[in-house]
């Protein structure tokens, strides 16, 4: 889920508007916290690791929806190239960058154990980075996205937060 923080108290991330509706989402000592920061495309450069979240472009490559480019401390996170939840033709591949051509429109190979992809990076995609942040970071009036889980009962436990710095959005 992704939105506006309103509101936070102990053991709760937050309440969180979104475009469907208002949701809370909980945290456990296990919830990872993340500072997410725009970046140029510039900065994606051969050796990078990174995710690129993408639809499959029918051609054998793809074309990026979002871009982020790990810190060196989070190399080999979810290295390969997997189905993303984004859509029916939507993949998502972590590795690092073997080859960057272009300019516009640039088109980098990222290369992971045992193949590699081609991604197409239009003008305008969200790049960013992130930085190990904790709950002082959920401030009312941040953009967040929570990946979690639902409990039986329908409350929202939080396993991953991204939080906008300075009031960027997060892509996701």
């Amino acid at each position: 889920m992704h939105g506006a923080l309103t509101s936070r108290r102990h053991r709760e991330i937050a309440r969180i508007v979104a475009p469907a509706a208002e949701t809370t989402a909980g945290n456990t000592s296990r919830t990872r916290i993340a500072l997410s920061s725009p970046i140029s495309i510039d900065e994606i450069k051969t050796g990078s690791f990174i995710g690129a979240g993408a639809q499959a472009d029918g051609k054998g490559g793809n074309t990026a929806v979002e871009i982020t480019v790990f810190p060196e401390s989070a190399r080999g996170l979810g290295e390969g190239f997997h189905k993303w939840d984004e859509g029916p033709n939507s993949t998502m591949t972590n590795g690092t960058v073997s080859q960057v051509v272009g300019t516009a429109n640039r088109t980098v190979t990222v290369t992971y154990k045992g193949g590699q992809q081609q991604v197409t990076i239009p003008q305008g995609t969200p790049i960013v980075t992130f930085a190990v942040a904790d709950a002082a970071a959920l401030t009312p009036g941040a953009h967040v996205v929570v990946r979690g889980f639902k409990l039986p009962n329908g409350q929202v436990t939080a396993g991953f937060v991204s939080v906008g710095k300075n009031g960027s959005v997060p892509p996701g």
